[in-house]
């Protein structure tokens, strides 16, 4: 029989792959604090990546948030179609935030919505841009708007593994990147994230930051956190690593059955046409709430969940604030009203995928 599918499976490596790295860690007898394997990880992530360097810390919220630190965030405009920690991450660094809207067809932040409050608030001293579902926003807009403005441009890219944009990683746009590499994630450190700066300079102040501000082994010569990424999690990314190309391999196949399927039936998400795709999740804006949730009733029936990423809409949360609100945020209710994220890992039986799509084909020709 059959048991539950959630929205995602985390990806686990074989049990030797992994011992083979826990061995030096009970072998040098260094669980934290920058170890032998962090090292590792760093080197290989950046070779595996193209990019020049990267912090590794313990969370992608933590990534985000000494990201803010380092540029001297104030304020910041910020979509409220993203997970929640986008957004609770500044509020947690006490970042006064103004939210953008969406476009209703990427799902990424809308360029018009952010010079609209650009021109309209005082303060605005940087953008954070959320790369949603692996999928490009308007980069070549922001960065232009980033020139006319001067603001500090941050790309929220957790679901942006090996993507690239107009042939570099996408981790390379912007004044910092971060990245998640939660177990959910296409690659995951069990618990973990990543920084990439536009400047290589920064990652120095970054790796101090986040072990408590120590200059050296008796100097404090800032506010620090602890944030490090420790060596049991930097062994999973380098097992993981070690097995990439099946992981990226069975999420395409699984990706591509969806869309072959499903493309004349739903709404998809657009894709940037300079931006390759992560596969990280497969999202389906269904032509109304109620569709949605009939397809949610009918599947967890079926033991399947699917998730509503992401609902609802941030600036609807009790803790934000009216002023925070400048602007409708129609395209952010809309989208996150309808959509819904489909299972999707390697190994996802066809069996599954082909119960959810006559589902949904079912509901929505009968609207």
């Amino acid at each position: 029989m059959r048991g539950k599918v959630f929205v995602t499976k985390t990806y686990l490596p074989r049990k030797e792959t992994y011992h083979k790295y826990l061995d030096k860690i009970y072998l040098s007898n260094w669980v934290t604090n920058f170890g032998e394997l962090y090292e590792e990880l760093r080197r290989r992530l950046i070779s595996f990546l193209k990019i020049e360097d990267i912090t590794l810390v313990a969370n992608g919220t933590l990534a985000l948030m000494i990201a803010y630190r380092i540029l001297g965030i104030k304020k910041a405009i910020v979509t409220p179609f993203t997970f929640v920690a986008t957004v609770s991450s500044l509020l947690w660094s006490g970042i006064n935030i103004v939210f953008a809207d969406i476009d209703k067809g990427s799902f990424c932040i809308d360029v018009d919505s952010v010079e609209y409050l650009l021109k309209k608030e005082k303060g605005i001293d940087a953008v954070v841009a959320v790369n949603v579902f692996g999928n490009a926003c308007d980069i070549d807009g922001l960065n232009y708007l980033r020139d006319k403005y001067g603001f500090k441009l941050i790309f929220d890219s957790s679901h942006c593994f090996n993507v690239y944009f107009s042939g570099k990683n996408i981790l390379l746009y912007g004044d910092a990147s971060t990245i998640s590499f939660h177990a959910t994630k296409v690659f995951h450190t069990i618990e973990g994230g990543g920084i990439v700066f536009s400047d290589p300079k920064l990652h120095d102040r970054a790796r101090k930051l986040s072990n408590f501000g120590f200059e050296t082994y008796y100097v404090i010569s800032e506010l620090g956190i602890n944030a490090k990424m420790n060596e049991f999690e930097a062994a999973m990314g380098l097992a993981l690593l070690d097995e990439i190309d099946n992981i990226l391999e069975g999420r395409k196949r699984a990706w591509e059955y969806y869309y072959v399927n499903l493309k004349d039936y739903v709404k998809l998400q657009k894709r940037n046409e300079h931006c390759t795709n992560s596969y990280s999740h497969f999202p389906v804006l269904f032509s109304s709430e109620e569709n949605l949730l009939k397809v949610l009733s009918i599947l967890e029936r079926e033991n399947i969940f699917p998730r509503r990423y992401f609902y609802p809409s941030l600036h609807k949360l009790p803790y934000i604030k009216k002023e925070y609100i400048k602007i409708e945020l129609k395209n952010a209710e809309y989208v996150s009203e309808r959509i819904l994220c489909l299972p999707l890992y390697p190994g996802i039986e066809k069996e599954v995928q082909d119960i959810i799509i006559e589902v949904i084909k079912e509901v929505e020709k009968n609207a």
